[in-house]
């Protein structure tokens, strides 16, 4: 299978909230317009990872048109113990989301949680509130650094747009109940996951990302699975300093449900492209159940190790690249 790489703006949807036929396929920079009219199963979203040596942090900025769904996450990675802040607001009330990736300003404020992410000259800067939690983090867009985008369309009325933005520098503070934590330099790195589009109502997928320098070179890993399945398209990517190269073959992701700790393994099917192991370290577990909405997500933090294939045929290690793999089960 081979995805169509588009190489200038477009619109995601029609005017009657379909997805336009022409915005299907892959981009190196964010370049899809996606306002998405019409209300009722419309999800848009702003997550960042960001990856210390001393701890991980979580953000998410969401609209799921009923409802805005916001968190503030925080690992201590030496300890595992964690600091899970989260807010569900009617209607998505005050909840501030742009129509363009890397455009502008989102944010969402709610009890005692506040988050604000703002693009910024030369980045972007993420910051966040919550009790015991403080924020203040700049993620860096160096020159020329690529940020993979797809469209992923599961029928005329159901599609998505996504944004995979893996191995962004970042910069400044985490506080966690007092402790000042710096973030910065070696083994420090942010992930956005930009989504928006209409989805069904039930679906599951996996994610995989993680960052480290290999072979002197800035290695970066973009793997998903399940929710993309017969589309034609994929958000599989290798990043070699910071140049997106596209993998469009589909993976088989195995893993021990019983037991999320063992070693995953992830490969393409029909290729010899993608051979990935991950080694699981800490378990994340998140569930939601407000009947309408309800999740079940196992996020496991840990280490890479394999190869995936550059545009060429390249097969580049990945081995000790930081990150994470997960399962996530949605009815929303």
């Amino acid at each position: 299978m081979t995805e169509r790489e588009i190489t200038g703006p477009v619109d995601l949807c029609t005017p009657k909230g379909r997805v336009n036929r022409d915005a299907v396929g892959w981009t190196r920079q964010p370049l899809h317009r996606t306002a998405v009219p019409g209300w009722g199963r419309t999800k848009r979203w702003e997550y960042w990872g960001v990856m210390t040596p001393s701890v991980f942090v979580g953000l998410t900025v969401s609209s799921l048109d009923y409802a805005g769904v916001e968190a503030v996450y925080v690992l201590d990675r030496a300890t595992g113990r964690e600091h899970v802040h989260e807010a569900v607001v009617p209607l998505a009330r005050g909840v501030v989301l742009p129509d363009r990736c890397g455009t502008g300003r989102a944010s969402a404020s709610a009890k005692d949680l506040r988050i604000e992410l703002v693009e910024v000259a030369g980045g972007t800067h993420i910051s966040a509130t919550a009790p015991g939690i403080e924020v203040d983090v700049v993620a860096a867009l160096p020159e020329g650094h690529e940020r993979m985008g797809v469209v992923v369309p599961w029928s005329d009325t159901r599609f998505q747009y996504t944004v995979k933005d893996v191995g962004r520098p970042v910069s400044g503070t985490v506080v966690v109940d007092g402790a000042q934590h710096e973030v910065g330099g070696a083994g420090s790195f942010g992930v956005l996951d930009h989504g928006r589009g209409r989805w069904p109502y039930s679906l599951t997928w996996n994610w995989g990302a993680g960052h480290g320098t290999v072979d002197g070179r800035g290695i970066g890993v973009q793997v998903g699975g399940l929710w993309t399945d017969g589309t034609g398209s994929t958000e599989n990517a290798l990043v070699v300093d910071g140049v997106v190269h596209k993998e469009s073959g589909t993976l088989r992701w195995e893993y021990d449900r019983a037991d999320w700790l063992r070693p995953w393994r992830i490969r393409t099917i029909d290729s010899d492209r993608v051979d990935l192991a991950f080694t699981p370290r800490h378990e994340r577990v998140a569930r939601t159940n407000l009947l309408v909405v309800a999740n079940e997500t196992h996020q496991c933090f840990g280490t890479w190790s394999g190869w995936m294939s550059t545009d060429d045929g390249e097969h580049v290690r990945v081995d000790g690249a930081e990150g994470w793999a997960e399962e996530a089960r949605n009815r929303w």
